[in-house]
């Protein structure tokens, strides 16, 4: 899945950001193969006071459900920004 971080107001290290994003993740049951780390870019058009954001994609294995609970969890992190998850087969 993508995710888009915003580092504006983030307590700590990029590093510590992207693994604690990683941890809730597994916390739902999935098991993260990969995590990359896309680097800062700029958004096309300002979105919710953001201009920018820390793109970082995060492979792993999970049901169905489990995306929905990871997709739940996630919009409760204020951290994070946007995300975006496909299927790949």
């Amino acid at each position: 899945g993508l995710v888009v971080l915003n580092t504006k107001s983030i307590e700590g290290t990029l590093e510590d950001l992207v693994a604690t994003v990683s941890k809730e993740i597994e916390s739902e049951g999935a098991k993260v193969a990969d995590v990359q780390q896309l680097g800062r870019r700029k958004f096309s058009y300002v979105s919710k006071h953001l201009e920018s954001g820390h793109y970082v994609t995060y492979s792993f294995k999970a049901e169905p459900e489990t995306i929905t609970r990871i997709q739940a969890k996630l919009r409760l992190n204020t951290s994070v920004h946007l995300q975006h998850f496909s299927r790949v087969a």
